[in-house]
């Protein structure tokens, strides 16, 4: 491996398959668009803490749930951890089976449920190319915009902003980490993958950790791909090569109820960033628990993109 000098200015690789040169850049805190003429509203919900924010975006109406801890320390920035639904599901169904709330409470951040759009052909999604090819809904602005807004309202952590989610918000997950990496930190993708069309043109700016967990017994995202999408090991390998880690990963396999759970991570990458795929042999197309599979994906989630902020891990 080579060695890396770490600090404000990190290693930047320009090609999205993992060769080709790479060069030095500096990465400043993003900026966002502080510009409030979307009409936004936001309302409290039945649940304390949590607000449902609507505003116009593209000439439709978009909205998100914004989740902001009992304990809220003001006086520091902010986490924030974006929770993106799988297809045709909701922003509502998503918060009811990830459980998030505990967890902001107790480490402190904010917790972002968009809300997919529907069109003429497509239920609720998120615009990630291959078999939502037929979306005109710009997705990758609307999460932007999202982000600008909630800067207005909170004094968030611009480096540490994650992206998790199911499905079709897992491919989500990685769309925004190859499209608008200068906003992400790190990616958490449950039972989805990469689109080929996001795959190949992906363009990410700085090294990413990446978190996957899938099941075997998957049979909507297959593990081994499909026409409109890339296998796991593929997606895995992508992240692998891009950040320049070592070829060998440290795997520690957990016993489940007759099942062995295999937790593999690859280590030694650029500014200490890691790739790491749960892998269940019983699991299909779901969210795992402890109940249903041993697995805590939202604990696992939060416990990895935790420890990094844009320029990499947390020292």
């Amino acid at each position: 491996m080579k060695t890396y000098q770490l600090g404000l200015l990190i290693l930047i690789l320009s090609s999205c398959g993992g060769g080709g040169s790479s060069g030095l850049e500096s990465i400043s805190p993003p900026e966002t668009d502080n510009d409030n003429s979307y009409n936004e509203t936001c309302i409290d919900t039945s649940r304390a803490g949590m607000k449902r924010c609507d505003f116009m975006h593209d000439n439709l109406n978009r909205f998100y749930y914004i989740y902001t801890p009992n304990n809220l320390n003001t006086n520091e920035s902010i986490p924030v951890l974006f929770a993106f639904h799988g297809y045709g599901s909701s922003a509502m169904r998503h918060l009811s089976y990830t459980n998030y709330f505990l967890l902001a409470d107790s480490d402190n951040f904010i917790v972002i449920y968009p809300q997919g759009a529907t069109t003429a052909t497509l239920s609720s999604h998120w615009n990630v190319g291959s078999w939502t090819s037929k979306s005109t809904i710009n997705d990758l602005d609307f999460v932007d915009t999202v982000i600008g807004l909630v800067k207005d309202k909170i004094q968030i952590d611009e480096t540490r902003i994650y992206s998790s989610g199911m499905s079709n918000g897992g491919y989500m997950g990685y769309h925004l980490a190859c499209n608008l990496s200068s906003k992400f930190a790190a990616i958490a993708s449950v039972t989805g993958s990469m689109t080929n069309g996001t795959y190949d043109d992906c363009n990410p700016i700085h090294p990413t950790p990446i978190l996957q967990i899938h099941g075997l017994l998957d049979f909507v995202v297959p593990y081994d791909g499909n026409a409109g999408s890339k296998s796991i090991p593929d997606v895995i390998n992508y992240w692998v090569n891009y950040n320049s880690c070592g070829d060998d990963p440290d795997t520690i396999i957990k016993y489940d109820n007759y099942s062995l759970v295999s937790y593999e991570t690859y280590i030694n990458c650029i500014n200490n960033v890691n790739v790491k795929l749960i892998l269940h042999p019983e699991m299909g197309h779901d969210w795992p628990t402890t109940q249903s599979y041993n697995v805590n994906a939202s604990f696992e989630i939060w416990d990895f993109v935790s420890k990094y902020n844009i320029y990499g891990l947390i020292e």
